[in-house]
């Protein structure tokens, strides 16, 4: 392939593009910081950054859209993009957070497959459904099932726990045995989560 080719697709990124990867970049940058917290457990500032870096995709989230809508740069791609990264920092991120926090017994493990799942499952419904849910002037008028980001919900409350020092053994809610496996009652939450990213419930989109 020619040298002037091989680079082409960096080189046809549009500016709403490259802060779509912005998200994506805070979303496994949280992934490493819940990876190092569980090597130094007595580090909790990493965890803690990466809460904060989920907060901090969501403003790329939120950002490259409107820079999209002004530049009139939307595209196919760029809705793909999009949905990629909000996989990881939505998704995966939140849920090894939730892990490295201390929900990781064998039913919370299902639980966060389960809602990892769900987002993967919601954020296709919506590529393929984007354009019968759009209006005249080619913009979605509602979500159906609530949008992934709103996992954020569950990543500040996983921040206030490691902030009080909530996490591991001291985990809200304590933990059950349920059939030879562990629960922690705080990973329902993660359930419920996931549960409406696949329900219909149509959610207005601003």
């Amino acid at each position: 392939m020619p040298t002037h080719r091989r680079f082409s697709m960096i080189r046809d990124f549009h500016l709403a593009d490259w802060i779509t990867v912005g998200n994506a970049i805070c979303g496994t940058g949280a992934l490493f910081s819940a990876m190092t917290f569980l090597q130094a457990p007595t580090e909790r500032w990493h965890l803690l950054l990466a809460c904060g870096l989920i907060a901090l995709a969501l403003v790329f989230d939120v950002l490259d859209g409107k820079v999209a809508r002004w530049r009139h740069d939307s595209s196919p791609f760029g809705r793909e993009l999009d949905s990629l990264s909000d996989v990881i920092s939505f998704g995966v991120a939140p849920a090894a957070i939730a892990f490295a926090a201390g929900i990781d017994g064998f039913w919370d493990c299902v639980v966060l497959i389960y809602f990892i799942a769900c987002g993967v499952s919601r954020l296709a419904r919506f590529n393929v459904t984007a354009e019968q849910l759009s209006g005249d002037d080619g913009k979605v008028r509602y979500y159906e099932g609530t949008p992934i980001p709103t996992s954020l919900v569950l990543v500040i409350l996983l921040a206030v726990a490691a902030w009080n020092g909530r996490i591991g053994e001291e985990l809200w809610g304590g933990a059950a045995m349920l059939a030879g496996g562990l629960l922690h009652p705080l990973a329902l939450l993660f359930a419920v989560s996931g549960s409406l990213m696949i329900s219909t419930l149509r959610i207005p989109k601003p």
